[in-house]
């Protein structure tokens, strides 16, 4: 039996300011794979200079766009498992282990559950989840798959569900899960998905496309 290799899908947005020091720590435990999703910094530069293995988007085209493209590139390159991880250092590089000790032992998938949600809407999807599927944040972007879980959906997103699509697919068809509590650092400059009205919308419209699934 080969070496169990992981993936660590990192998309980022003008993120130059961390980008080094996450894929930094995310090497330690995985093979990073930035998705630069239409950066106009040097994302890109500091992201292969610190040995990530760099998808690029010409344009900018939003976050399941960009984990979509890290999917694709870790399914091809045969990983056994994948995690999503922030470019922005939210997330903290030591939970990697953890994540990856479940995912070796046979969890289809991890799921990081944060203090609390950041935002009404999250409040909403959490209470749906929560109550269908036990699921306690399915907005927290540190979550952890198996491969074959991804291959038997075939592809990560598509209805711009933030993130959530294929974990629904695993919960919904019965794939084993556990949950683990992870703390997020503070974000210095702006939140992942713009304003706070915009955001709401946007994840109230996952949740709606979520139930009609």
């Amino acid at each position: 039996m080969g070496k169990y290799k992981v993936a660590i899908i990192i998309p980022a947005f003008n993120e130059d300011a961390t980008i080094s020091q996450v894929v930094d720590s995310a090497k330690e435990h995985g093979c990073p794979i930035v998705v630069n999703d239409g950066s106009t910094d040097n994302t890109q530069a500091a992201a292969t200079k610190s040995g990530a293995i760099v998808v690029n988007h010409l344009s900018n085209q939003g976050y399941d766009n960009a984990l979509n493209s890290g999917f694709i590139e870790a399914d091809k390159r045969n990983f056994d498992a994948i995690i999503t991880f922030d470019a922005d250092g939210q997330h903290c590089p030591t939970l990697l282990k953890v994540y990856i000790d479940k995912l070796k032992k046979g969890a289809d998938l991890v799921l990081g559950v944060r203090p609390k949600p950041a935002r009404f809407a999250e409040a909403m999807f959490m209470l749906y989840t929560r109550l269908r599927f036990n699921w306690k944040d399915p907005l927290c972007g540190m979550k952890g798959y198996s491969i074959g879980l991804y291959r038997n959906q075939g592809y990560f997103d598509s209805y711009n569900s933030i993130g959530t699509q294929l974990a629904l697919y695993g919960l919904f068809n019965k794939y084993s899960f556990v949950q683990i509590d992870i703390p997020v650092y503070e974000r210095y400059d702006r939140p992942r998905f713009s304003s706070t009205l915009k955001s709401n919308i946007r994840i109230l419209n996952a949740l709606i496309k979520s139930v009609n699934i």
